[in-house]
């Protein structure tokens, strides 16, 4: 490689530097202007403020976290077009919208990863070029057409010198991009169609993780609006991996995705307690949803044998039958348990109220009652705020939360097999990774 050559990258990249360092700037300014309180105390003036604080820092964690290996390749075309590709994108400034470097995920970028000497896709040269920080410290040159080999005097092809490079680098305990030496197969993946599930399978090694992670990259970049608004999660099995994985995305240019243990995808809840492998094993199992919708339904509970309410018109009584047909009644909405209360609890009030009106306004010779729809509407108001009626209803139909409901079963794991409910037993103690599917599972039944 000719030192004209090398000096006109090193010119490049410290270009490229220099232009991060003033876009880096300018998001700070922003942050910190955004930050400040509003004028006025408007809702309207707050959301604003908060939403350009997250976009601001978001582009600023993008360019922090993107510096090193800035731009990694530049691919020359025959058509005369001429493009540094890199880890994100960066334009010249703001009135100029020409690329300065181009976002390795963009479909002109493609060829970097996918041409070949008898596909070339419209290239000439591919150049790899390595950095460390702002230095460059080698560049290596595929050349493409034949022809052109021969006309500028360059000889074979090099590439192979970066992905050994890559092979060979010190290992630092954390996983690093391979955004530099994605293979055709890899590209493939990375960069299917977005249709649903994706399986990537492979064995111990072969690269699925760090695949699967620019897979999300790429998603982030080409469906941004649509994944911005719901957001992506990526779960691995424990903390001590979520750490070796955790730099990747960042050094990607993707700062907005949540990394999660299934220990930690319950709000609230961070599982560190433990399991037997037997318990682990049955909390897992798909028995363990019908067994809390059943534990559901048992809180949805009848008056043995009544519940006597006091009224200054004489006592009411709230038995078995009024309160079945009101739990059929909220049962037949359909909806989570504590979404369905509702429906019972005016069951029971309308039951309660029709019970006193009989009683107040009954005609001893069997004609019309006596009380009229405002009369009516007055004594159910009465009831409906009746402490003793709500208790009632609390003790029928109590309001759980996921927590609690899921706590009350392991403590007495019924609608089980007793050898699998011994496994599971538990009076208290730290929730663990295997509760958290019980406590998703509850939410949903709970509403």
């Amino acid at each position: 490689m000719s030192n004209k050559e090398w000096q006109h990258e090193q010119e490049f990249i410290d270009l490229l530097h220099d232009r991060l360092t003033e876009l880096r700037d300018l998001a700070e300014t922003a942050v910190h202007a955004a930050a400040l309180p509003p004028e006025g105390n408007h809702a309207q003036m707050r959301l604003e403020r908060n939403v350009l604080v997250a976009e601001q820092s978001g582009l600023l964690a993008a360019f922090n976290a993107g510096e090193n290996g800035l731009c990694f390749g530049r691919l020359a075309f025959r058509d005369g077009r001429d493009h540094h590709i890199g880890r994100i994108g960066i334009r010249r400034d703001d009135a100029d919208r020409t690329p300065l470097v181009i976002d390795w995920r963009a479909e002109v970028a493609r060829p970097f990863y996918l041409a070949t000497g008898h596909t070339p896709m419209g290239l000439r040269r591919r150049r790899h070029i390595t950095t460390d920080g702002r230095r460059v410290t080698a560049l290596h040159d595929e050349i493409m057409d034949l022809a052109d080999a021969v006309r500028t005097g360059h000889e074979g092809t090099d590439a192979d010198a970066v992905l050994l490079a890559a092979l060979d680098a010190a290992r630092t305990g954390r996983m690093h991009d391979i955004v530099q030496t994605i293979q055709a197969e890899q590209d493939g993946i990375i960069r299917a169609p977005h249709h649903g599930i994706l399986v990537v399978e492979g064995g111990p090694g072969t690269g699925k993780t760090v695949v699967a992670l620019h897979r999300a990259a790429f998603l982030l970049y080409a469906h941004r609006e649509q994944l911005a608004r719901r957001a992506v999660l990526i779960v691995g099995p424990n903390p001590a991996f979520l750490s070796y994985i955790a730099e990747v995305l960042p050094s990607l240019g993707e700062t907005g995705v949540l990394l999660a243990s299934p220990g930690e995808l319950f709000p609230g809840v961070t599982a560190t307690g433990t399991d037997t492998p037997e318990a682990a094993e049955v909390k897992g199992g798909a028995a363990m949803a019908d067994a809390l919708a059943s534990f559901v339904w048992d809180r949805q509970a009848l008056p043995d044998p009544v519940i006597v309410i006091d009224h200054e018109d004489g006592e009411l009584r709230l038995d078995a039958d009024m309160a079945r047909e009101a739990r059929s009644r909220a049962r037949e909405t359909r909806l989570p348990h504590n979404l369905a209360r509702p429906h019972f609890a005016f069951r029971v009030i309308d039951a309660l109220t029709a019970q006193l009106v009989d009683r107040i306004g009954a005609d001893p010779f069997g004609g019309p009652n006596f009380l009229g729809p405002d009369d009516i509407a007055q004594l159910g108001k009465e009831i409906a705020t009746s402490a003793e009626v709500h208790h009632a209803i609390e003790e029928l139909w109590p309001e759980l939360t996921p927590e609690q409901l899921v706590a009350d079963f392991l403590a007495d794991p019924v609608h089980l097999p007793d050898a699998e409910a011994d496994a599971i037993r538990r009076a208290d103690g730290d929730w663990t990774p295997a509760d958290v599917p019980l406590l998703d599972e509850a939410a949903e039944l709970l509403g």
